[in-house]
């Protein structure tokens, strides 16, 4: 993918939703039942969408419910490896508390095992409304089952893993994985190093199996010496990008399933004597802060990760308002990814 203009991406952040509507030729509140899956006429909708995708329009989702959201206590639960996703996740939480009344709770749940996860998760439910979990607590079935039982409305951020359970706020993981893969073999990369996340998550597998796709789709075979695993944190990212630069035969290329283990694998090949792009193309996934802290910074792919917290927090309010007698409406909401290109990709060296 091309790297996108400088002038879109200004025009993106200032889109509004009446400019959604001028373009679309109907009302901001015809805009906004699309938006909310509403009831409107197919052309309408697909109009409108139409409209979202060509101005880059995201909406906020959270806004309408926020003036409701007093005296509701949310919680964030995490116990994520990469400091960068987490930093991205709780910017997105803390505007929105520090524009409402949610009282946001966030709980440290370190190295527990099942059973202490369902006690936490006993403990927690006496104490708020609602439950956001980020990976890789976000497929605990230990914690989520406590959770549910204890009628406590609980949304995924980034689980691949649909349940009748709980809500998801995801990307299309493996869309992004075999978009990223296409990438590399655009500029002429046919030897191409995959570095694993967490092989407990499901979203790590969805960007695997679209970057074993993207291959076979070219005409090429996975080699399993050019697979190396990690479990997200850059620890393991420079173990993993070691073992395949040490190979007779090293990738041209290496793709790492997030930014740390990505910022990892660079760091692996400058002490190595090898020039990024020059001589090693590297890419990511997520688009945090990472990404842009290496030189040269990331190719990688960006997750609206604050933004995905914005959502989950509009859902649970959306439930936990509900009357109750209504059955709970759970909701699959895949938000859009895009390839951000930057200067760490180049084509191999035998094609300069």
């Amino acid at each position: 993918m091309d790297k996108p203009k400088k002038s879109v991406r200004r025009r993106t952040a200032g889109v509004t939703i009446d400019e959604v509507a001028a373009l679309a030729g109907v009302s901001p509140m015809t805009v906004s039942r699309v938006i909310n899956q509403g009831k409107v006429r197919d052309v309408t909708r697909e109009r409108v969408l139409r409209a979202v995708r060509e101005l880059g329009y995201t909406p906020n989702l959270a806004a309408s419910s926020l003036a409701a959201a007093q005296h509701t206590r949310i919680a964030l639960i995490y116990t994520n490896p990469s400091g960068a996703y987490l930093r991205e996740l709780l910017v997105g939480l803390l505007r929105v508390a520090s524009s409402s009344a949610i009282q946001l709770v966030i709980d440290y749940w370190d190295n527990l095992d099942a059973e202490s996860e369902r006690r936490a998760a006993r403990a927690l439910a006496g104490r708020v409304d609602g439950v956001i979990l980020p990976p890789p607590l976000c497929e605990s079935q230990a914690a989520v089952s406590e959770l549910v039982k204890a009628g406590i409305p609980v949304v995924a951020i980034a689980s691949g893993r649909l349940s009748e359970a709980l809500s998801c706020v995801r990307i299309d993981d493996f869309s992004a994985g075999r978009e990223m893969t296409d990438h590399l073999l655009r500029q002429g990369h046919t030897r191409i190093g995959f570095i694993r996340g967490r092989d407990d998550l499901s979203a790590s597998a969805l960007r695997y199996d679209g970057f074993v796709t993207a291959l076979r789709e070219a005409g090429l075979a996975v080699d399993p010496g050019l697979v190396q695993h990690g479990d997200y944190t850059y620890r393991s990212g420079l173990a993993a990008a070691e073992k395949l630069l040490s190979q007779r035969r090293p990738p041209t290329a290496i793709f790492a399933s997030n930014d740390d283990m990505g910022a990892a694998a660079i760091s692996v090949a400058h002490r190595r004597g090898l020039e990024v792009p020059r001589d090693l193309s590297v890419v990511g996934f997520d688009d945090t802060s990472a990404a842009t802290t290496v030189w040269p910074e990331l190719t990688t792919i960006h997750q609206p990760i604050a933004s995905m917290a914005n959502a989950a927090v509009d859902i649970l309010l959306r439930t936990i308002r509900r009357p109750a007698a209504d059955a709970t409406v759970l909701r699959d909401h895949v938000m859009p990814h895009r390839l951000i290109a930057r200067d760490s990709v180049a084509a191999p060296p035998r094609r300069r």
